[in-house]
């Protein structure tokens, strides 16, 4: 039973006790962000995501929770002088609204338009954030659904249906005007693919990382930097060589790998889910496995620079570096690539070959077909007539 007579706990203590707390989730959370994630949560919101783990949420999403949570948190205390209410009344929720999703026009016109400076400076003090103009509408999309998802498993009704929100949401969508930024600015397809290999062909382990990381990626569908982190030995089945032309009997046989990717952003662990790697990928990997001398556990592990393998897994973080790195020694712009081109690049290089569309999803493992289909469309449009009436 709890003393209600006890003496209140200090601050400093309280987060330090928070922060030990998060260490049962260093495996989810950032190390480097504990100690900011146990200042900004309470102990029901630290409580609440260790349920969470406890539930088997999914590694992924509830980073994504904890970042929003955190970020929910100190925008409510800067503009409100209060921590997060649960449940939100819906004029806090449309405050959000407000504060994120603003028209710059009106904003030349009225500077008291949108986020008010304070709250601005105090969440660019605390580094949470960084852009300028108004918030990305996925983004405050996003912050809502995990603010309406961690209401609901407090055992809380929240207002988030309330028909004003979505007319708020909507009209400030539509007033602030800002285009859709894409994960990449610029696919890795086929050319790009062979600069970055071409940057890492030394002889050295973090080479032979390097090429078997960046082509796993690249030919087992496009897969996104957090499975690539998540990747393990176990996941991987030796399968029958399959035939370069499976049309030509006397084609050369090649090797193939079955990768079991059981729970993606788009998945769970029971749909067991799975793709195909055919050819010089399974070669690159392997010769990365037997020299590494891996046989259980992550396949892709840090390296120090003296050469010594860590038992952990690289983060997501570490391949999206990884990515940008090997841009920089190919002589590419690093700020135009990141992690996420090696998934568009390889559904547009499937697009600018004629592979059919459903066919590459089998392989990507895209659940939209609107989603996959835009680089079909734009590859079609780049080499269509229709642009070219004037030339």
């Amino acid at each position: 039973m709890i003393d209600d007579n006890r003496a209140p706990e200090p601050d400093s203590q309280a987060v330090l006790r928070r922060a030990e707390e998060l260490d049962a989730l260093d495996a989810i959370l950032p190390f480097d962000r504990r100690d900011q994630f146990a200042a900004l949560l309470t102990d029901d919101d630290v409580a609440t995501l260790k349920h969470l783990a406890q539930e088997g949420m999914g590694e992924n999403t509830l980073r994504a929770l904890a970042s929003d949570l955190g970020y929910l948190e100190a925008w409510c205390r800067l503009a409100t002088g209060s921590p997060l209410p649960w449940p939100a009344p819906e004029s806090l929720l449309l405050k959000f609204v407000a504060h994120h999703l603003w028209g710059p026009v009106k904003r030349a016109e009225d500077p008291a338009h949108g986020m008010p400076a304070e709250v601005e400076a105090g969440l660019r003090a605390e580094r949470l954030l960084r852009a300028s103009g108004p918030h990305a509408p996925g983004t405050v999309r996003r912050r809502l659904t995990s603010w309406s998802i961690l209401t609901r498993w407090r055992g809380l009704t929240g207002a988030f249906g309330a028909p004003s929100l979505k007319s708020a949401l909507r009209l400030a969508v539509r007033a602030s005007t800002r285009p859709r930024q894409r994960k990449s600015k610029k696919a890795v397809t086929v050319d790009v693919l062979a600069k970055l290999l071409a940057a890492c062909a030394g002889e050295r382990l973090v080479d032979r990382r390097d090429r078997a990381l960046l082509l796993t990626a690249f030919a087992s569908g496009g897969r996104r930097r957090s499975e690539v982190a998540a990747l393990r030995v176990e996941d991987l089945t030796d399968e029958e060589p399959v035939r370069a032309d499976p049309n030509d009997e006397n084609s050369p046989p090649l090797p193939c790998l079955s990768i079991r990717l059981g729970r993606t952003k788009t998945t769970t662990s029971e749909d067991d889910e799975h793709v195909l790697l055919i050819g010089r990928p399974v070669s690159a990997l392997k010769r990365w496995l037997t020299e590494a001398e891996i046989t259980e556990g992550a396949v892709f592990r840090r390296i120090d620079q003296w050469g010594n393998i860590d038992r952990r897994a690289l983060t997501p973080q570490s391949v999206n570096l990884i990515l940008k790195s090997r841009a920089t020694q190919a002589g590419l712009d690093p700020a135009l690539f990141s992690a996420h081109g090696l998934r568009s690049g390889y559904l547009t290089e499937a697009a600018n070959r004629d592979i059919p569309l459903p066919e590459a999803m089998q392989q990507s493992l895209h659940k939209s077909v609107a989603q996959a289909a835009r680089y079909y469309n734009n590859a079609e449009r780049k080499s269509g007539r229709a642009a070219r009436l004037i030339i």
